[in-house]
């Protein structure tokens, strides 16, 4: 068998046409266009790639971007500030603060900030609350990428058992939660499960995110599983690679999503559709 490749920059294409309609007829219908506040501290070379792409993706989909690029230095005070001031601002509609802050800035105090209606990255205690008791508002965007992903192979997901390795609350935890609200048997593997190869041999969806490359061996795999891969690791040649050892992995799975080109566009197209979705919520429908 080798495995169909789940194409994520399509999928997020189509997250993106549907998203910049939806916009397009709030305009029309006199609307003003949502607003993604952004919020940069520091000059991570990565950091500044994420937040450009998001920036480009606005304006593709009709979203106005509203750029805070801020030093480096910049207190946890300066920037809990920041945050207010946008919370107060009833012409932002998403608030995102980029990830990783510096050390002297204390990220979840950043993030729980925020308010729960602006949280497009959906890492807010009470969104993360409302995905747990099955009534989802702003969810997060990686693992809501790879909810979009699932569903376009096709396959009936309901009562599937479903693996997800790695216990973030980025993507492992919010991910089973997803899983569980599509009528999946979830189980969550981390650094203390034993045997993983035969929980990895049970699994009809396998995600994985645990930023270890190639950690989970291609030879595991169930056959016919649907492999979710949201690692993105640099090697020392400077090739990119995911969590799962991709080559073997395609003998052995009916689906599996490439690195780079699978997750990764998901996140940026989420983000989209959560900012247009809290702009409805705000105005009221």
């Amino acid at each position: 068998m080798t495995a169909q490749l789940i194409d994520g920059k399509a999928v997020a294409a189509q997250v993106h046409e549907r998203v910049r309609v939806a916009v397009a007829a709030r305009v029309a219908a006199g609307h003003r266009a949502p607003a993604l506040a952004t919020v940069l501290v520091g000059a991570d070379p990565a950091s500044e790639v994420y937040v450009r792409n998001k920036r480009l993706t606005c304006e593709k989909v009709g979203i106005r971007s509203v750029p805070n690029h801020l030093e480096a230095t910049t207190s946890e005070a300066q920037l809990l500030a920041i945050v207010d001031r946008l919370n107060d601002d009833d012409s932002i509609d998403g608030i995102l603060v980029q990830l990783p802050l510096p050390k002297h800035i204390n990220a979840d105090k950043v993030i729980e900030r925020i308010r729960p209606d602006k949280d497009v990255d959906g890492f807010h205690p009470y969104n993360f609350g409302r995905l747990a008791q099955k009534t989802p508002t702003l969810r997060p965007c990686t693992p809501w990428g790879c909810v979009e992903l699932l569903k376009s192979t096709g396959v009936p997901l309901s009562g599937k058992r479903a693996l997800v390795i790695g216990q973030s609350n980025i993507v492992g935890r919010p991910m089973a939660l997803e899983l569980l609200l599509l009528g999946c048997t979830v189980t969550v593997a981390h650094s203390r499960t034993r045997d993983l190869p035969e929980e990895v041999g049970r699994a009809e969806i396998l995600v994985v995110g645990t930023g270890i490359p190639d950690m989970v061996k291609g030879d595991w795999v169930r056959e016919s599983a649907i492999v979710i891969d949201v690692g993105i690791n640099r090697l020392p040649s400077g090739k990119l690679c995911g969590d799962v050892e991709f080559e073997a992995a395609c003998q052995r799975a009916a689906f599996i999503t490439p690195v780079p080109g699978g997750v990764g566009p998901m996140t940026v197209a989420m983000l989209m559709d959560n900012t247009l979705n809290a702009a409805i919520a705000r105005a009221g429908g």
